[in-house]
């Protein structure tokens, strides 16, 4: 049986119909386990524990820029679901909308890689309660009712049938009622093939506004590729992805393609920029050299600083420094949330870099 989360924990939340979130994501959240430091997991006897999802993710970065953002999901009963709701409302995010149900919360755990040895991702997310829910227990057109966007990503759909029925629902429902839609690609080669994820978000996109990729998601999902790049190597060919930006517009009549680019000299050592196509013209950011102590989720800060940008109304060209520099940031900070404010982004871009104490 599913209920709302607000039927029990509405006392704990500080938002009030009144000010009903603008932005709503869905997606899965998990408990992330992770070995201290450097550590291998065969060496570790202890995992920092955090919760993370890519939807998640983003509906933290909303809330720390400015936006009422609020999360879909279904969990289950129990201290471990409370956990990461309570993570989720301490950095401002509405959960009321959560829903439970049967099933379990998925854990991933992450070895965090340095120097020539990459970072590794191990998941346990089979059976997860927002993988066995129904399609039929989301009132869409309840949820996103007063909204003014919603956000999902490919990961949701690669959980089960269910889920990529429900992304579907939620995401043509979203354009039906007018919301601004936006989708990351978010590939993940261990939840499913590049067949199977073609032949399900495909047809998605024509409900998309804003489609957030990064530098292999075009041909890993689509069989887009982009020409003289060596993403393996490190090497990336900036203006090779107008063309798979236009080529992607052009076959799936997306208003706006951002693709981020990451170079890999070692796990440690990234070049991090990013591009956006609307309908002004071709944007292409800034490019930061980082030193990387966490990698996993500047994806998805990328995708909520944009996304907070674009609903601002700031320009194109603007709106994409600002995610860069919001993900730059994040690759600064353990864990999956964003933990920076719209002023740390700002002073980032204005070309404060230096890293120089601040007293």
């Amino acid at each position: 049986m599913l209920f709302p989360h607000h039927a029990i924990f509405n006392h704990q939340s500080p938002i009030t119909k009144s000010s009903m979130p603008r932005v709503l994501t869905f997606g899965e959240i998990m408990l992330r386990l992770a070995t201290p430091g450097w550590q291998r997991i065969l060496q570790a006897t202890s995992f920092e524990a955090t919760y993370a999802g890519g939807e998640a993710n983003v509906a933290v970065s909303l809330a720390a820029f400015g936006h009422e953002a609020a999360f879909v999901t279904v969990l289950q009963q129990g201290p471990l679901a409370e956990a990461a709701l309570a993570s989720l409302r301490y950095y401002g995010v509405d959960t009321r909308p959560v829903l439970r149900g049967e099933g379990r919360l998925g854990v991933y755990f992450l070895e965090t890689g340095a120097a020539q040895r990459p970072s590794k991702v191990i998941y346990d997310r089979a059976g997860s309660a927002v993988a066995l829910a129904d399609p039929a227990v989301y009132d869409w057109h309840a949820l996103l009712r007063e909204r003014q966007a919603f956000h999902t990503t490919g990961i949701t759909p690669a959980l089960s049938p269910s889920c990529a029925q429900a992304a579907a629902d939620a995401l043509r429902t979203a354009k039906e009622l007018g919301l601004t839609t936006s989708f990351d690609l978010n590939y993940r080669s261990k939840l499913w093939s590049r067949e199977q994820a073609r032949r399900t978000i495909e047809p998605l996109l024509e409900h998309v506004d804003l489609l957030v990729g990064n530098e292999e998601d075009a041909k890993d999902v689509l069989g887009i590729t982009a020409a003289k790049t060596d993403v393996g190597g490190g090497r990336i060919e900036h203006a090779a992805y107008e063309s798979v930006a236009r080529q992607i517009r052009d076959r799936h009549g997306v208003a706006r393609v951002a693709i981020t680019l990451r170079e890999s000299e070692s796990a440690s050592l990234n070049h991090w920029s990013a591009c956006l196509l609307d309908g002004e013209g071709f944007h292409l950011s800034r490019r930061y050299s980082m030193q990387v102590v966490d990698r996993v989720g500047a994806g998805d800060a990328f995708c909520g600083g944009l996304l907070a940008a674009l609903l601002d109304g700031t320009a194109a060209q603007k709106a994409l420094e600002f995610a860069v520099a919001a993900s730059c940031l994040k690759h600064s900070i353990p864990g999956d949330f964003n933990k920076v404010t719209r002023e740390e982004v700002l002073a980032l871009c204005r070309g404060e870099a230096s890293g120089r104490v601040v007293r």
